[in-house]
C-alpha cells in the first residue's frame, strides 16, 4: 500500500503569512511612497463626485440619432474605464445629453479624456520648431534690404518683447506683399498634403506667434478644419508644428495594442511600442500616404498624430506600409506606450460635445447608508461567531479565527486593488461581502461536521481530521466553484452598482477558498496534536460522548476503536461474566484456568478484532481485577457452607458453562 505524504501543516500555514505580510506590506509602502490610502476609494453612491452634462453634436451639423449617442456613450465609458477610474456612471439624458459622473475628485486629465470631443486624425508635418515665439530681432534681419546693402546692427534689447512686438515682427516677416494683409490661400497648387505650399502667410503668421510653453494654448478643444493646414503645439508643449491636410481619419484604427518591440528573429528589444491596426479602406489609404512620405526630406518624413487640436506623436515614416500594421516606436515607456494605445483606441468619436455643465456631486446614498451597512456585517458577523461557539465550542474559536484571516485577506487585496487600478468600493459590493460572510462560513461547518463524521464511526481524532478533510474538500470546491461562476456570470451581464456586487462575491469566494485550504485545515492538523482537542475533550467540540459515539470503546489519549457491544466489564452485584483476553478464568475447584472453547462462545462481552488486538486500558483493567477478587470472594464462600441460591432468572435458559456442576453431564462428564 502506497504511504500517505507526510502533513506539513507548519508549512502551509507560514506560507500563507508570508502571503498575507506581503499584501499588507504593499499597502503600506504605497502609502508611504506613493499615493495609496489605507481606506479603499468608495464609489459615487458612497462617497459623491463630479457630474459632466455633454451635448452632442455632428460635425456636419445634421440631427443626432439615439445610435449616435448609444456609441458616443459606449466609447467615452471605454476612456473612462482605460484611465483607471472604476463604478463610474454614462447614461443617457432625455436621448440628447450625455451625463458622465465621476466618483471621488478625478484628475485634470481624466476630466479632459471625457470633455474631448474633437475627432483623432493623421495629418503629414509641414514644419516644426522650438515652441517659443519668434525674437522680433532675429525677424528684421531675416529681412534683407532689397539694394543689398548690409544692414545696420541692432543693439540687443534689454527687456524681452512683448507680444504685439512678436506679432508685429512675424506679421511683417510673412507679409510677402508689404500690404499688411495676409494670404489665407496658397500661392501655387499644391501637389501633395505634403507639399509646402501649403504654408499660407497666415499660417505662417500663425506658427510665429504661437507660444507652446503657455498652458493656455494647450487646452485642446480646437475646432480644426481637416481640408486646411494646421498650427497646433504637441501635448507637453516640447514642440510646435504646421501640419498639412488630413491623410487618415482616426475612425480607420480597428485596434491599437502596446507591449515590448522584437526584432525579425522575434527577440525582445527591449522597448516598448505601439501597434496600430487598419480597417480594410484604412489599409488602402495608408498604403498611399506611407510610400509618399517614405521618399520626402526631414520633416517631411513624419507624420502627426492630431487629437483635440493637439500633436500626441509625430513619427518618422521608416518603410511602406502596405498591410495596413504599423508600430511607433521611440523613447516610450510602459505608461506613455499605453496611454498612447488608448488614445489611438478610443480617440475617434463620431460627434462632437459641447459641456453644458461641471458639478460637484454629493453622495446618492451617503455616510448613513454606508455605517448600516457595516452594522449590518458586523452584527451578521457577531451572529455567525455566537452560532459557531455554541455548537462547536472550540473548533468554534478555529472558525473566528479562519474569519479574522479572511476579512485580513479581504481588506488587503481591497486595499491593493484601490491604489494600483483605481477600484472603488460602492454598497453592492459592502453587499456581497455580507454574503462572503455567510459563504465562508459554510465550509467551515461542513469541514467540522465531516470531522465529527469520522468520529461518530469510530476513528481516532488524528485520522477523523485527514478523513473528514478528504471528504469536506470535494463539498467546498464545488460549492466554492458554483458562487464563483455565479458571480462571473453576473459581472459580465450586469452593468452599474451590480457589477460590484458580483466582483466582491468572486473576490471574497476565492479568498474563502485559499483560508480554508491554508489555514483552517493545517490549523485542525496542529490542534489535533494538542491535548484539548486530541483527547477529545467536552469542550472541544469533538468529544465522543457528546457526538453520539456509544457504540465506539475508548482507547484514551483520543484513541476510538469499533466494538458491538460496551466493553466496560461488569459491576459488583451483576451476573459474573468471562473476562476474555484479561488473563484469568474460572473452574470448579477454584484453580485458575485458562477459558475452554464453550466459556468463550457463552461469554457475552464484545471481543476486539483479531488484526487490531487492542489493549485494555487502566479503567478496564483496575475493573477487571475488582471483579476477580469478587468471584474470588464468591468461591470461598460457597467452599465454606451451602451453596448459594442461583440468581433470579429465565429457567429455561440454562447456566453458564462455568457455573454448572462438575457432575453434569452437559458439563463434559467427569474431570
Amino acid at each position: 500500500m502506497a504511504q500517505r505524504p507526510k502533513a506539513r501543516p507548519r508549512r502551509t500555514l507560514g506560507l500563507l503569512f508570508v502571503l498575507l505580510i506581503a499584501l499588507l506590506g504593499s499597502v503600506v509602502a504605497g502609502n508611504r511612497l506613493s499615493d495609496a490610502t489605507f481606506a479603499p476609494k468608495l464609489a459615487l453612491d458612497l462617497e459623491g463626485g463630479t457630474q459632466l452634462i455633454l451635448t452632442p453634436k455632428t460635425t456636419d451639423n445634421s440631427k443626432v440619432t439615439q445610435e449616435d449617442v448609444d456609441q458616443a456613450i459606449e466609447i467615452i465609458r471605454q476612456r473612462v474605464d482605460a484611465s483607471g477610474v472604476s463604478e463610474a456612471e454614462i447614461t443617457s439624458q432625455g436621448g440628447q445629453n450625455i451625463v458622465v459622473s465621476l466618483p471621488g475628485k478625478p484628475d485634470k486629465a481624466t476630466l479632459d479624456l471625457v470633455r474631448r470631443s474633437a475627432q483623432l486624425r493623421f495629418r503629414p508635418v509641414l514644419l516644426v520648431g522650438a515652441p517659443t515665439t519668434i525674437d522680433p530681432a532675429a525677424a528684421a534681419a531675416a529681412q534683407q534690404p532689397a539694394d543689398g546693402a548690409t544692414p545696420a546692427p541692432t543693439e540687443t534689447p534689454t527687456t524681452p518683447p512683448t507680444r504685439e512686438e512678436v506679432e508685429q515682427a512675424a506679421r511683417t516677416a510673412a507679409d510677402t506683399n508689404g500690404d499688411g494683409q495676409l494670404s489665407t490661400e496658397p500661392t501655387a497648387a499644391p501637389t501633395s498634403n505634403s507639399d509646402l505650399a501649403w504654408l499660407t502667410e497666415q499660417t505662417t503668421y500663425d506658427y510665429l506667434t504661437l507660444d507652446c510653453t503657455d498652458p493656455a494654448n494647450r487646452t485642446g478643444g480646437i475646432t480644426d478644419d481637416p481640408a486646411a493646414p494646421l498650427v497646433a503645439c504637441s501635448t507637453d508643449g516640447s514642440a510646435k508644428y504646421v501640419l498639412g491636410p488630413t491623410d487618415l481619419e482616426g475612425t480607420r484604427i480597428s485596434s491599437a495594442s502596446s507591449g515590448m518591440g522584437t526584432n525579425n528573429q522575434g527577440v525582445s528589444t527591449g522597448q516598448w511600442i505601439v501597434s496600430l491596426q487598419m480597417d480594410r479602406e484604412g489599409t488602402k489609404q495608408f498604403a498611399e500616404v506611407s510610400q509618399r512620405l517614405v521618399g520626402q526630406q526631414p520633416p517631411q518624413n513624419q507624420f502627426a498624430i492630431v487629437l483635440d487640436g493637439l500633436v500626441i506623436s509625430a513619427p518618422v515614416m521608416q518603410n511602406a506600409i502596405l498591410d495596413g500594421r504599423a508600430q511607433i516606436s521611440g523613447s516610450f515607456t510602459r505608461e506613455s506606450s499605453t496611454a498612447l494605445a488608448n488614445q489611438l483606441n478610443f480617440g475617434s468619436l463620431p460627434l462632437n460635445f459641447e459641456v453644458q455643465s461641471e458639478d460637484q456631486i454629493s453622495a446618492t446614498l451617503g455616510s448613513e447608508q454606508l455605517a448600516r451597512g457595516v452594522l449590518a456585517g458586523i452584527l451578521g458577523a457577531a451572529l455567525v461567531v455566537l452560532y459557531m461557539l455554541w455548537q462547536y465550542r472550540g473548533l468554534g474559536l478555529v472558525a473566528v479565527a479562519s474569519l479574522l484571516i479572511a476579512a485580513a485577506l479581504t481588506y488587503g487585496v481591497i486595499a491593493l486593488l484601490s491604489w494600483t487600478i483605481g477600484y472603488r468600493l460602492s454598497l453592492p459590493g459592502v453587499v456581497g461581502m455580507i454574503v462572503a460572510i455567510g459563504v465562508t462560513a459554510d465550509s467551515f461547518i461542513v469541514y467540522f461536521e465531516r470531522i465529527r463524521d469520522e468520529v461518530r464511526e469510530g476513528r481516532i481524532l488524528a485520522d477523523a481530521v485527514d478523513h473528514g478533510w478528504s471528504r469536506a474538500r470535494r463539498t467546498i470546491l464545488a460549492s466554492d466553484a458554483v458562487n464563483f461562476l455565479a458571480a462571473v456570470v453576473l459581472y459580465f451581464l450586469a452593468v452599474g452598482g451590480v457589477r460590484g456586487f458580483a466582483f466582491t462575491l468572486g473576490l471574497t469566494t476565492l479568498i474563502d477558498l485559499v483560508v480554508v485550504v491554508m489555514f483552517t485545515h493545517p490549523l485542525m492538523q496542529l490542534l489535533v496534536r494538542t491535548k484539548f482537542f486530541g483527547q477529545g475533550h467536552r469542550l472541544s467540540g469533538l468529544d465522543p460522548v457528546h457526538l453520539g459515539a456509544t457504540a465506539s470503546t475508548y482507547r484514551g489519549r483520543g484513541r476510538f476503536g469499533p466494538s458491538a457491544a460496551p466493553a466496560r466489564p461488569a459491576r459488583a452485584g451483576a451476573e459474573e461474566k468471562t473476562l476474555v483476553g484479561a488473563g484469568v478464568g474460572s473452574s470448579a475447584g477454584g484453580a485458575e484456568a485458562r477459558p475452554g472453547r464453550a466459556e468463550r462462545r457463552a461469554a457475552p462481552v464484545a471481543t476486539e478484532p483479531i488484526d487490531d488486538a487492542p489493549r485494555m486500558t487502566i479503567a478496564e483493567r483496575r475493573a477487571a481485577e475488582r471483579a476477580e477478587a469478587r468471584r474470588r470472594e464468591a468461591e470461598a464462600a460457597d467452599q465454606a457452607g451451602p451453596a448459594a441460591a442461583p440468581p433470579p432468572g429465565d429457567p429455561a435458559d440454562p447456566p453458564p458453562a462455568s457455573e454448572r456442576p462438575i457432575d453434569s453431564p452437559s458439563a463434559g462428564g467427569e474431570r
